[in-house]
């Protein structure tokens, strides 16, 4: 997925930091015409592209990331503002982002295993959407898990946005505010994705 977006989507945790990584080896798109890098592409491809790179940076199917377009459309603002900060605020991407997990794929095992909850609450469903105040807490059982606790420890490398704020001592962590949009890091033309939907 890193190579046909070319692009890396980290979605492999550790490997994507060590020499593993196969978009580091071979940073060209999959295929027998992988490496013909001259074709030309139209507005709507370029779209398309994009579009398909945030599914797959979020881990989502067709018909979900379509149901968050349309929620971000209805809500007041910028939509494409909003699909992000909807997006950056499920609960598999706080856990994701606070340390808990090396990827969203594993933060999101983990969230359905029952290892966390929101404000004092049972949460296992990935696509929860947490607010400003929620707090994400490890659950006291699951503190002495060795991938979590190496996971946290690796965390420190990708650095903790500032919307967030993580407690290590107490293994929870606090939604501030939601994100503003020159938080969210990842390259995102988002007004390409409201232009391919808005057709």
């Amino acid at each position: 997925m890193c190579r046909r977006e070319n692009l890396k989507l980290y979605l492999k945790g550790e490997r994507c930091h060590s020499d593993k990584c196969s978009f580091e080896r071979r940073a060209f798109a999959p295929g027998q015409h992988g490496q013909n890098q001259f074709r030309k592409t139209s507005d709507y491809a370029v779209q398309l592209r994009e579009k398909q790179k945030v599914k797959h940076m979020y881990g989502m199917l067709e018909t979900q990331f379509r149901r968050y377009f349309h929620e971000a459309d209805r809500a007041k603002g910028v939509t494409g503002y909003n699909l992000l900060a909807m997006l950056e605020c499920r609960l598999d991407n706080v856990v994701y982002r606070l340390g808990f997990g090396s990827s969203r794929d594993q933060a999101r095992q983990l969230i359905r295993h029952n290892h966390f909850q929101v404000s004092g609450r049972k949460a296992n469903i990935p696509s929860f959407q947490v607010r400003p105040g929620d707090i994400v807490a490890l659950k006291e059982k699951s503190r002495k898990n060795a991938m979590i606790q190496e996971n946290m420890q690796d965390a420190s490398r990708r650095g903790i946005p500032a919307w967030l704020e993580m407690d290590k001592a107490s293994f929870q962590g606090k939604v501030m505010r939601m994100p503003a949009r020159d938080e969210i890091t990842m390259p995102i033309n988002e007004h390409l994705i409201v232009e391919l939907y808005s057709k």
